[in-house]
């Protein structure tokens, strides 16, 4: 199935695919080379699942992203006071390319601009043995979750025409930001620039960062969570170059932007975006990519100032029709029959407000619970406190997809999301008030399909299809067809009060009847449905206390009523029919309680 996600990805990508404006980056000649027609789309999640569309596995060089990566590297090796001291974190306004140092001090102004950058690379140390490139090249990869490589021809193009940042290293090393001859530093920017990736490179990569330091897919850390911060907050501030603040408030994200046409985006503690198209804006950032980050963040709502945002998940709990059963009492053959379907009836409890990220992994739940068979699909919404206009268009969306699929979704609890419902596409068929009700429904559906017939019995059955006739011989059960009398109920009447005595049990011939208990206040809650075939009042006729619940007729009900002095009798008339009637009785109360262990355990699991 096809998830709204990948969907919303794929119109967003047909919408800026046919954009040729901007220009390639020519002042680095093998960069001038690129296709302007390529273009990907990615977004990681921080639990390394991947949503991408167009020339996502397609190589360019990492190119400036790469300043905010080696950033961290340097924060690692010599610590954040080292560093301040070095390079600083203010946005310059200026072009990448500016000679920016702070008057006097000589200090860059922050690490994403070049002379910052080229800073960056002097303050990473070589160690056990590695040189610097070789430090950055495994830590980049690192992020990435594979092995990234040099691209040799871009990287001689940047050397060959490096003569402005050969000019910054020198004054870098002028005012003593550098320690050293700048040739070695200079040449491992050169190569960090030419470090090749893939637009799902850099989703990971923001994965990564979103993740707190853990790479998602590896679940190996890469750098140490105490300089996250530090990373997405020279991002965010100055990763766009001199449209940095314009980012910020239109899109939203810490993000930072390479000439070789790639964008890296981050939403804190919950996903990373990769963009590539080589034609450039005039601020040396992807063109394309600029629209797709503006309308991802305007779109799902991926601000990260939005006061709504949360990286919790929206899945409180989830289980299946085969564990949790609906508020009624089915026939022995449906009951077995929903203990091996029940699995395709699939309930999803959600929680706290949906938003973008927090609706993602229900889409994704959702959509593998398809794939595996799911037949019905319920969303509780009982604990949700707010829906976003995103989520519910991609609620809506997935109604659809999964439609195609021959899923069937409806809602549970909708309170005050069911007037907003129909926009996403539901009709009352579709919402129920209870879960008990939706459960309902979605058995009979479920039953009817795998077994081909309704289960519900159609007027009055024989005393041999009652549950509790099951083991009866002929012979027994006419002697209760001659002893018994049967009993009559109108819509509406009680056959059993809550407090009377139980001097009798009751078995339904015709008809259905409402198991009710009483709350504090007095309102009727239902527990239990009965229907032709199984037996009334049981409990209290075996151990003779006071009836705990009213048993209302849903409609014309017709029972055979079963006297306790009748009952008694049997031990001398018939003790060999009384043992199985009394086996049956706890046949039924032993599958039930069997039941009850299961959705407890169900109800209970995290």
């Amino acid at each position: 199935m096809l998830s709204p996600i990948q969907e919303y990805l794929q119109v967003l990508h047909a919408r800026y695919a046919s954009v040729m404006d901007g220009h390639l980056a020519d002042y680095i000649p093998e960069l001038a080379k690129a296709d302007p027609r390529l273009f990907g789309i990615c977004i990681a999640t921080r639990d390394g699942h991947v949503y991408e569309v167009g020339d996502t596995r397609h190589s360019f060089t990492i190119q400036s992203v790469s300043k905010a990566l080696a950033y961290g590297l340097a924060l690692q090796d010599r610590g954040e006071k080292h560093i301040l001291s070095r390079i600083g974190v203010e946005p310059s306004g200026e072009a990448f390319n500016a000679i920016s140092l702070k008057e006097g001090s000589g200090v860059p102004f922050n690490p994403m601009i070049n002379a910052g950058a080229i800073a960056t690379c002097g303050q990473v140390l070589p160690e056990d043995g590695k040189s610097r490139i070789d430090r950055i090249l495994d830590y980049l990869s690192a992020f990435a979750g594979r092995q990234l490589d040099i691209d040799e021809s871009i990287y001689r193009s940047e050397s060959e025409t490096g003569h402005r940042n050969r000019a910054i290293g020198w004054l870098l090393r002028n005012f003593g930001i550098l320690d050293e001859d700048p040739h070695e530093i200079l040449e491992t920017y050169f190569k960090q620039c030419s470090i090749r990736v893939t637009c799902r490179d850099l989703a990971l990569m923001g994965a990564t960062l979103a993740n707190q330091g853990v790479q998602p897919v590896t679940r190996k850390r890469v750098i140490p969570a105490e300089y996250v911060d530090n990373v997405l907050g020279v991002m965010a501030t100055c990763g766009m170059y001199d449209w940095s603040g314009e980012w910020v408030y239109r899109v939203g994200l810490p993000a930072k932007s390479g000439v070789g046409g790639g964008i890296l985006a981050v939403l804190p503690g919950q996903l990373g975006i990769g963009v590539f198209s080589p034609p450039l804006d005039t601020q040396g950032n992807s063109l394309r990519g600029i629209k797709v980050c503006m309308d991802l963040s305007q779109e799902l709502a991926l601000h990260m100032l939005n006061p709504a945002a949360t990286p919790r998940t929206a899945v409180r709990q989830a289980y299946h029709g085969g564990e949790v059963v609906a508020r009624r009492r089915l026939p022995p053959a449906a009951r077995e029959s929903l203990r091996r379907h029940g699995s395709r009836i699939q309930i999803l409890a959600l929680q706290g407000g949906l938003i973008f990220t927090t609706l993602e992994p229900v889409l994704r739940k959702a959509q593998q619970l398809a794939d595996a068979g799911c037949l019905q699909l319920i969303l509780d919404l009982r604990a949700v406190v707010s829906v976003d206009a995103v989520s519910l268009r991609l609620i809506g969306e997935l109604r659809s997809q999964l439609i195609k699929q021959g899923v069937r979704m409806v809602i549970c609890h909708p309170g005050k999301f069911e007037a907003r419902l129909p926009d996403a596409g539901f009709t009352p068929s579709m919402l129920f008030a209870t879960e008990d009700a939706a459960l309902e429904a979605c058995e009979d559906a479920l039953l009817l399909e795998v077994t081909g017939a309704s289960w519900r019995p159609a007027g009055n059955i024989p005393l041999e299809q009652c549950a509790l006739f099951r083991s009866c011989t002929a012979e027994d059960l006419e002697l209760m067809r001659t002893e018994l009398t049967r009993r009559r109920y109108e819509a509406g009447q009680a056959l059993i009060t809550a407090g009377e005595m139980a001097d009798e049990m009751l078995v339904l011939l015709e008809g259905s009847v409402e198991v009710q208990i009483r709350t504090e206040n007095q309102n009727r809650k239902r527990v239990d449905v009965l229907t032709a075939g199984m037996t009334v009042g049981e409990m209290a006729f075996l151990d003779a206390s006071p009836r705990s619940a009213d048993v209302i007729a849903l409609g014309f009900v017709n029972c055979l009523v079963i006297p306790r002095a009748w009952f008694a009798a049997l031990n001398e008339t018939r003790p060999a029919l009384k043992i199985s009637l009394l086996y049956e009785i706890t046949r039924e109360i032993s599958a039930r309680l069997r039941q009850a262990n299961v959705e407890v355990s169900a109800l209970q699991r995290e």
